[in-house]
This record gives C-alpha cells, structure tokens and sequence, in this order.
C-alpha cells in the first residue's frame, strides 16, 4: 500500500489517543514493543485484548473491547490477522464515538472493510507500522 508522506506525518501529529488490539503481555511481541515506543513518544495508548482483560501492560489497564473505553479514541492500531479486521471494523462503526484512524499493522490488509471505514468518514491505513514510520520520519517526541 502507498500513502503519501504528509498523510502518514499528519496523521503521527495529530493523533493523542490509540487504542491497540491484540496488545500482548510478552515483551518479545511485535504488539508489545510498539505499545511501549508509542508510550515514550506521548501517545496515550490503551490496550485491548480479551484475554489480558484488567491486566497491566506497561502500566495500562487492558480492556476487553473498544467498547469498554470510556473516552473517544484518535487511532485504533490492528494488531491481528486480516480476517479480524472485518469484525473490529464492524464493531468500530458501532462506537458512539469514531476514531479518526483505522491503522492496520505490517502484513494487515481487508480492502472491504478499509472501504467500509473510509465510507463512514474514517482515515485507514493499512500494512504500516507507526513506530517504523514515526522512525522514518524523523517525528519528535511529543
């Protein structure tokens, strides 16, 4: 997938709040490591997975669902296979609340539910990693 880079910055500087699904508790996981760098560069990640639901990661309260966050989100980061993402989309267009954002992770690609979202007014990004592109772009810590 191509995106501009200019799309990919505004997107890094204008988004605060993440909600990460499939964020993992082993150090080892992609989801993991990319949780705690989008920490340490301001963002106010907040981790989703059903099974880690009330756990911490890196001090985050784990929830259970998008549905369970109590304030908007800007992004939802889709850490999980591509056949996932048609029912997190569904469940996104469910929110009171929609994200700006619907970023999927390296090797993350649902064209139809992209579509879906992009309809509904939602930004996406697919097959990109933000800390691989926060590098990349030389974006500052906040």
């Amino acid at each position: 997938m191509s995106y501009p880079d200019e799309e990919i910055l505004t997107i890094l500087k204008e988004v605060k709040i993440i909600a990460l699904i499939g964020a993992s508790d082993k150090d080892d996981r992609p989801s993991n490591e990319v949780m705690k760098f989008l920490l340490t560069h301001g963002y106010d990640v907040i981790p989703v997975n059903p099974l880690l639901k009330d756990q911490e990661i890196a001090g985050r309260k784990v929830v259970a669902s998008l549905k369970d966050i109590k304030k908007p989100v800007d992004m939802v980061d889709i850490f999980r296979k591509s056949e996932a993402v048609e029912e997190i989309v569904d469940e996104i267009l469910t929110l009171n609340h929609s994200p700006k954002v619907i970023w999927m992770q390296l090797d993350v690609i649902d064209k139809k539910s992209a579509k879906k979202a992009t309809k509904a007014g939602i930004k996406v990004i697919m097959d990109r990693c933000p800390k691989i592109e926060l590098l990349r772009l030389k974006v500052a810590k906040r």
